[in-house]
């Protein structure tokens, strides 16, 4: 979604129209975010309010994936969250119980107010034998103003007081992809996956076993490309170029 569609709650050129392309082939597709803060409702307000009109079920965050492999897990269990309104309501979805006496798991998540206490009883917890899963690896988050830390910095922090890694479900996890293609109902060998970083979109595409493209919109510079082990299937330098794409490849199925 972020440098992809959005910049900064702006929406990129072509972002709208590639949607709407999208909705008038009837093409399914999934609008996917490493970001856990928003439930799919938030999220389809704040592109709306870009000008982009999509459905709230065409959005799959960390957050949703997250949920799902824990219910996949252990069924109606229990956790510690750290985190916003979009983990803690699709945790409550599938049917789990916030609590912080003897939590199944500690799951972290993206927040803006990151508090001493909470990491302090999160750390304690995992040391209790609390499984530590978190959404997503990212380190930092853009603000207008610079650098946030992210969930990423916040799960080092935590792994290095307690010794015990997390599980990261986001991308570049390719779980988090094959989760999307499963809402869905879509096969890898027919699906593209469209997104800005190499270090996520593009791995975690590959090793789903989608096409990928790279927009040079967001995290990834051109002059950067080459330096990654891996290739996308195609660089352009936006969403608007994928859209004419989008019609040839329809015109061929």
């Amino acid at each position: 979604m972020d440098g992809v569609l959005v910049h900064e709650e702006r929406a990129i050129p072509g972002a709208a129209e590639f949607i709407a392309t999208l909705r008038e082939l009837d093409l399914p597709f999934q609008v996917l975010t490493n970001n856990s803060i928003y439930t799919p409702r938030d999220l389809r307000a704040r592109l709306g309010a870009a000008g982009i009109d999509l459905p709230e079920g065409a959005i799959w965050t960390s957050a949703l994936a997250t949920a799902q492999f824990l219910a996949e897990q252990r069924p109606e269990s229990s956790a510690y969250v750290i985190g916003e309104a979009g983990l803690t309501t699709a945790l409550h979805d599938v049917g789990y119980v916030m609590t912080t006496r003897d939590p199944e798991y500690v799951v972290l998540g993206e927040t803006r107010t990151y508090s001493f206490e909470a990491i302090t009883r999160a750390i304690q917890l995992i040391e209790r034998g609390s499984r530590f899963i978190a959404t997503n690896p990212d380190p930092t988050g853009p603000s207008p103003t610079g650098s946030l830390p992210a969930t990423g910095s916040v799960a080092a922090l935590i792994t290095k007081a307690t010794g015990v890694e997390p599980y990261f479900v986001g991308k570049p996890n390719p779980l988090m992809m094959r989760s999307a293609l499963n809402e869905i109902e879509a096969h890898s060998e027919s699906t593209v996956m469209v997104g800005d970083r190499m270090d996520t979109d593009v791995l975690s595409g590959l090793e789903a076993g989608l096409r990928t493209v790279l927009v040079l919109t967001g995290s990834t510079a051109a002059e950067r490309v080459d330096r990654f082990p891996y290739r996308p299937t195609r660089v352009v330098d936006s969403i608007a170029d994928v859209v004419p794409l989008v019609r040839e490849l329809h015109a061929q199925r």
